[in-house]
């Protein structure tokens, strides 16, 4: 895309990044960066301005590895892995530097399980299974398969079922009743 095509798309907010609400104003973070504040689902789909949405996941809080097991987990449960993603992506970008592989490829995971759920079929399997092999790859190289009580295995194992399972089925899935138990007894 050309300069000028990005510059086109990039002031009308086709890269995500704001919205112009109806007074013409622009979303904007205390230095002046953009934002999208538009309300959204429990899948992260942008609803219009003015409707009530799921509270959104504040960005770069620092949790302990178990806080954030567990605070993804209450939301992989409640079927919002979208909002998951974003405490992981948390500690992957706060985390020590050896744990990135394992926190980026578990918010791929909620990326691909949030896919399925909006009905991307192939989008999400396809995400499943790059977020199956990060996993499976960062517990191969720490000799860990159970950080922080997780089991990898099983996770790996569940991502492999489901990317599977929507490809043949190719309809949305139940983000809920498809989440992983990150510490074990996934189901299948």
């Amino acid at each position: 895309m050309s300069r000028r095509g990005r510059r086109a798309r990039d002031n009308c907010g086709m890269n995500g990044t704001s919205e112009v609400h109806a007074d013409g104003g622009r979303d904007r973070d205390a230095e002046g960066r953009a934002r999208n504040a538009r309300p959204r689902d429990g899948l992260g789909r942008p609803l219009p301005y003015g409707v009530d949405g799921v509270a959104r996941q504040p960005e770069g809080v620092v949790r302990s590895p178990m806080d954030t097991v567990t605070e993804a987990q209450a939301l992989l449960d409640a079927g919002k892995p979208f909002h998951a993603h974003e405490v992981f992506e948390d500690a992957w970008k706060s985390g020590p530097e050896e744990e990135s592989g394992l926190w980026r490829g578990l918010a791929q995971l909620a990326v691909g399980l949030t896919h399925a759920a909006r009905g991307n079929t192939t989008g999400g399997a396809r995400l499943l299974r790059r977020g199956a092999g990060a996993v499976e790859e960062w517990a191969s190289r720490a000799g860990r398969d159970r950080p922080y009580g997780m089991d990898l295995t099983d996770v790996v194992a569940w991502a492999r079922d489901l990317a599977a399972d929507v490809e043949r089925d190719e309809e949305a899935i139940d983000a809920g009743a498809s989440a992983p138990r990150l510490r074990g007894s996934t189901p299948r």
